[in-house]
């Protein structure tokens, strides 16, 4: 008999298998004891990246300390998509806000770069941590990806891996279709990456730059102009339906009971 599904799902740092006590950072504890007001042995869903997930019971140590004793496993940990985004960060809260859209469509790294138009230089790096990380625990995903250092354009470019293929969305609408290259990218064994520019799109020479690359494909998302963080999304949704996780038939049981 299928049961309630844990109200509350964390990500943690340590090992997890059956019969290990899990403690809780000073934050999550404040938030299963004050916030939720969580009661001692309710059920609680940790993952840590590498164990799958795993069901347990809360156990409070006073009234701002908790663990969780860990009772079975629910999913076996799981390949997820190779797929990168590199991105120029973006004014305000529009950043954070692409870092946890990305998180939930399947990202497995960030990568910030930085282009001559770049406007959104002064993010933090620690509040973009925060926000991929409860992405990931209200989404359902087995990882938190990866945010890598910003570095500028031309440094992205020499150092990147030659059989990963680089989608570069063009706002000039010189590139092909992201949809018809996607299509023809599926089960790519490098893995694959969209870049997308900043607020006024790419600089004439970055784009020529980008052109000279035997890995990137400069590709366009329709007929209109869209904003920053709407292209990265629509991008990767594009990517995951026609060549990525989206193909997959069904979900992954969560064996809550």
């Amino acid at each position: 008999m299928a049961g309630a599904k844990p109200r509350l799902r964390l990500f943690v740092e340590t090992p997890l298998a059956a019969g290990l006590t899990a403690p809780l950072s000073p934050e999550q504890a404040h938030r299963a004891l004050a916030v939720m007001r969580m009661a001692q042995g309710e059920a609680v869903a940790l993952f840590n990246g590498r164990d799958g997930e795993w069901r347990g019971g809360l156990m409070p140590a006073g009234r701002r300390a908790a663990a969780v004793t860990i009772s079975r496993q629910m999913r076996a940990q799981a390949p997820e998509p190779d797929l990168w985004l590199a991105f120029a960060p973006l004014d305000g809260p529009h950043t954070a806000l692409l870092v946890e859209k990305a998180t939930e469509l399947g990202v497995a790294r960030l990568l910030p770069v930085l282009t001559a138009r770049t406007q959104g230089r002064s993010f933090k790096d620690e509040r973009l941590a925060a926000r991929a990380l409860a992405a990931a625990e209200q989404c359902e995903r087995l990882t938190v990806p990866e945010i890598a250092p910003a570095v500028p354009l031309d440094r992205l470019l020499a150092g990147w891996p030659a059989a990963r293929p680089l989608l570069v969305g063009d706002e000039t609408g010189a590139g092909r279709p992201l949809a018809e290259v996607a299509a023809g990218l599926a089960g790519a064994p490098g893995g694959l990456a969209l870049l997308t520019g900043p607020e006024g799109g790419f600089a004439v020479a970055e784009l020529d730059e980008l052109a000279g690359r035997p890995f990137v494909t400069r590709v366009h998302m329709g007929p209109r102009i869209l904003r920053a963080e709407t292209a990265a999304i629509a991008g990767l949704a594009i990517l995951q339906a026609l060549a990525g996780d989206w193909r997959e038939s069904g979900g992954t049981p969560r064996g809550y009971e």
